[in-house]
C-alpha cells in the first residue's frame, strides 16, 4: 500500500494518523508499526545498514496483505490462541481477542520492538499500563488486556515455553459500575402511558423484556410454538442465541397480560434499530428524564459525560431492569436460571449497585427499629 496521507490527518507529535481508527489510516498505521519494529531490527544488528536494505524492507512490508509475525513471538502464539479458540468461544467474545491483539500490535510499534513472551516481566507490565493511560484507554480495558496477556503466556507454557506468569501481578482496578435500568415505578409509569398506535408494538416488547430478563435477539423470537405448560403454569421454552443454553421461563402476569392481547401470542417482531428508535421516544413520553452521567463515544475514546436518562435507553435495558428490579426478593440461583447467566459474578454486573427502593426499604427498617426502641 502506498504510504500517503494528507498533512492535515497527520499527528506530528505522535508520528502517525490523527484518527488511527477509521479503516484506511487503521491499515497504515500498522504498517507503520511494522516498520518501525523491523528497520530498528536492522540498524540493532547492523548500525549501517544500507539504505536499499531499508527500501527493499518498507517495500515488502507495505506489499504483505496480512501481518506477519516472528515465529515464537508473542502475537504469533496470540494468533494460534485465537485460531484455536475460534469455533470454541462466542463471536463477541472472539472478538474481543481481536481487539487485544491489535492493541498488542500497537505496543509492540509504540515500544520499537518484538514482544517474546520470555520478556515479559514487571516492568513489562508497569509499561504497557503507562502506554494504555497515555493512549486513554479506559482501566477497565487496560486490565482486561494485561489478564489476556497472562492468558497468552499460560498457553505458551503449554507448549514448553518458560514464562515470568507466576511472578506478574495485575493492579487491582476498583471501576465504579454505572448500570443504567428502569425501576418499578419507571416501568408502571410506561405501562401506564398512552402511545400511539405506531409505538405500541414496541412499548410492548419492552414491557416483556423487562419480566423476562432475555436479550433482544431472543425476546423478539419469541412465539407461540416456543410455550407450554408446567403444572398449570404458562412458560417458555427456547434456546438463548448467544449462549445456546436452554432456557424454560415460566411467564410473568405482566407478560401473560400483555399477550392477551394478542390472542395469546407476542407483538410483530421488531428490527433492532427501530425498536432502539422507538422505545427512546416512548422513554421520553414518559418524562424518564433523570439527569445521568453514561460514559460515550466521542472520537475514538469513551468519555463521561451528562445527558437525560430517556437518550440513552436502549434493548438491553429490559434484561438489566429485570435483574436488578428482583435481585434481593427472588433467590440469585433461580434469577440466573431465567438470564442463563453462568455464575453469580458475571449475573452481578447487571445489578444496580445502587438501587433506591432497597434503600429506601432499608431506612423504613431503620425508622421501625428506632420506634420500637424509643
Amino acid at each position: 500500500m502506498p504510504l500517503f496521507i494528507s498533512g492535515g490527518d497527520w499527528d506530528s507529535e505522535k508520528q502517525r494518523p490523527l484518527n488511527i481508527y477509521c479503516k484506511p489510516y487503521k491499515k497504515l498505521n500498522a504498517v507503520l508499526n511494522s516498520l518501525k519494529i523491523r528497520i530498528s531490527e536492522l540498524l540493532r544488528e547492523n548500525p549501517h545498514v544500507s539504505v536499499k536494505t531499508i527500501s527493499t524492507v518498507i517495500k515488502n512490508i507495505c506489499s504483505e496483505e496480512h501481518p506477519v509475525y516472528t515465529t515464537g513471538s508473542f502475537l504469533s502464539l496470540m494468533g494460534e490462541y485465537l485460531e484455536q479458540k475460534k469455533n470454541a468461544v462466542c463471536l463477541s467474545t472472539y472478538r474481543r481477542y481481536q481487539v487485544f491483539m491489535r492493541l498488542m500490535e500497537k505496543f509492540e510499534g509504540f515500544r520499537y520492538q518484538r514482544i517474546f513472551p520470555e520478556g515479559i516481566d514487571r516492568s513489562f507490565i508497569a509499561d504497557f499500563y503507562a502506554f494504555g493511560r497515555q493512549e486513554e484507554y479506559t482501566e477497565s480495558t487496560i486490565n482486561r488486556s494485561a489478564e489476556f496477556i497472562k492468558t497468552i503466556l499460560n498457553f505458551a507454557e503449554t507448549k514448553g515455553i518458560r514464562t515470568n506468569v507466576r511472578q506478574l501481578e495485575i493492579p487491582k482496578c476498583k471501576v465504579s459500575r454505572k448500570v443504567m435500568i428502569l425501576d418499578e415505578k419507571e416501568i408502571v409509569r410506561i405501562k401506564k402511558l398512552k402511545v400511539p398506535k405506531s409505538l405500541q408494538h414496541a412499548k410492548d416488547w419492552l414491557i416483556i423484556s423487562c419480566y423476562t430478563g432475555q436479550r433482544i435477539s431472543d425476546f423478539m423470537r419469541f412465539n407461540p410454538s416456543q410455550l407450554l405448560n408446567i403444572e398449570g403454569r404458562p412458560c417458555i421454552s427456547f434456546v438463548q442465541q448467544k449462549t445456546g443454553k436452554e432456557v424454560v421461563l415460566p411467564l410473568h402476569p405482566v407478560v401473560l397480560k400483555v399477550m392477551a392481547r394478542y390472542g395469546n401470542s407476542f407483538p410483530k417482531p421488531l428490527n433492532p434499530g427501530i425498536y432502539n428508535e422507538q422505545i427512546k421516544k416512548i422513554a421520553a413520553l414518559a418524562k424518564i428524564n433523570d439527569k445521568v452521567t453514561i460514559r460515550k463515544r466521542m472520537g475514538f475514546r469513551g468519555k463521561e459525560t451528562d445527558t437525560e436518562k430517556w437518550q440513552n435507553i436502549s434493548s438491553h435495558i429490559g434484561r438489566r431492569s429485570f435483574a436488578s428490579n428482583f435481585y434481593g426478593k427472588i433467590p440469585t440461583p433461580l434469577l440466573m436460571q431465567a438470564t442463563g447467566h453462568s455464575t453469580e459474578q458475571m449475573f452481578l454486573n447487571y445489578i444496580n449497585p445502587v438501587n433506591h427502593a432497597r434503600v429506601i426499604n432499608l431506612g423504613n427498617y431503620f425508622d421501625k427499629i428506632y420506634a420500637e426502641g424509643a
